[in-house]
């Protein structure tokens, strides 16, 4: 199927992939070795509230470093778990997680940022950042989900946290 955000760029979206990558477990330097070693443009905070008790990892901060390695970053706050979400999924309750974040994807907001990020994702490498290190366990997959499908890229989840932080899970 072809669409918008193909059409935009020559249908060169399925030459690349989106990213995806949590930082627990991990110090910014390890995060920035992995973006750098997937040839990364544009981390994309998916954090409904970016802030960290690793400092590093705050929106400022994490800002900087990015800078300072020359990868572009952006917070999109429409595509990040909200409360009541983030509360089910730290309860174990991951039926009430999945439907809160279900909910909130169908919201304006969010789906105009899904079509923003799938046109991003289709013009430069870019990784999809939250907290959790597995992604089967993090909103950012169904994100990533949300996106890939309207682009046709597919998703690759990197880790910063160990020395093969390239593999490739599911």
């Amino acid at each position: 199927m072809v669409n918008s955000a193909m059409l935009a760029l020559g249908g060169s979206t399925l030459q690349r992939a989106l990213y995806t990558i949590g930082y627990q477990g991990a110090q910014i330097g390890d995060l920035i070795n992995a973006l750098r070693a997937a040839g990364i443009q544009c981390l994309v905070d998916v954090r409904e509230a970016p802030i960290s008790r690793k400092r590093d990892f705050a929106k400022s901060r994490l800002a900087a470093h990015l800078q300072d390695a020359r990868i572009g970053y952006r917070h999109v706050r429409a595509l990040g778990n909200p409360k009541t979400g983030r509360d089910a999924a730290r309860a174990g309750d991951v039926e009430s997680y999945r439907a809160i974040f279900s909910r909130h994807m169908e919201s304006p907001p969010a789906r105009a940022a899904v079509q923003e990020m799938a046109q991003l994702a289709a013009a430069e490498r870019s990784c999809l950042l939250c907290l959790e290190r597995d992604p089967r366990h993090c909103h950012r997959s169904i994100v990533a989900d949300r996106i890939t499908a309207l682009n046709g890229q597919q998703t690759k989840h990197l880790f910063a946290d160990t020395a093969s932080d390239q593999q490739e899970l599911l």
